[in-house]
C-alpha cells in the first residue's frame, strides 16, 4: 500500500518545504519532454501549493498532465558530506483564483516580513497549483 500525502508530509519534509527554499518544478509537456521552472513553495494543509499570476506554460502543462516533480536543496549535509535535497514525485491540480494572497504570504517567507507582492496594484486572481505528494526521495532525514 502506498503512504498517503500525509504520512509523507513528516515534520522534516514540512519544514523543508516552508523554510524558503527555491524549488524546481517539473512538469510535461505535450510530447513528454520536461519542463523546469523554479516556484515559491509552502503548504496548504496536506498540499504543497505554489501561485502564479498567469496562465503560465507550467499551468497549462499541469492541466493538460498533472504529474509533477519537485526538487529543493534544504541546507545541512549529510557525514559524508553530501548535501541535502528534497524530491517530491506527485500529482497536481490546479484552482483558479486566489493567487495574490498566496504569493504575499510566500513572499513574507522568501522575501522579508515588509515586502508587498505582487508589487502593482489590482493583480490578477490567477492560478494556485495543488500537489498531493506520492513518493520523496533525496538525501535527508526523508530519504529512505
Amino acid at each position: 500500500m502506498a503512504a498517503s500525502s500525509s504520512d509523507l508530509l513528516t515534520p522534516e519534509v514540512r519544514a523543508a518545504l516552508t523554510a524558503g527554499h527555491l524549488a524546481h518544478l517539473v512538469t510535461l509537456e505535450a510530447d513528454g519532454t520536461p519542463h523546469v521552472t523554479i516556484v515559491w513553495v509552502g503548504l496548504d494543509g496536506d498540499e504543497i501549493v505554489a501561485g502564479h499570476l498567469g496562465l503560465h506554460h507550467k499551468v497549462r502543462n499541469m492541466q493538460a498532465d498533472p504529474r509533477v516533480a519537485l526538487s529543493l536543496e534544504t541546507g545541512g549535509r549529510t557525514e559524508h558530506g553530501l548535501d541535502h535535497y528534497l524530491v517530491v514525485n506527485g500529482r497536481a491540480r490546479i484552482t483558479e483564483g486566489g493567487a495574490p494572497e498566496l504569493l504575499q504570504r510566500l513572499a513574507h517567507v522568501y522575501l522579508g516580513p515588509d515586502v508587498v507582492f505582487p508589487p502593482f496594484p489590482d493583480p490578477p486572481a490567477g492560478f494556485i497549483t495543488r500537489i498531493t505528494a506520492e513518493s520523496l526521495g533525496g538525501v535527508g532525514p526523508w530519504a529512505s
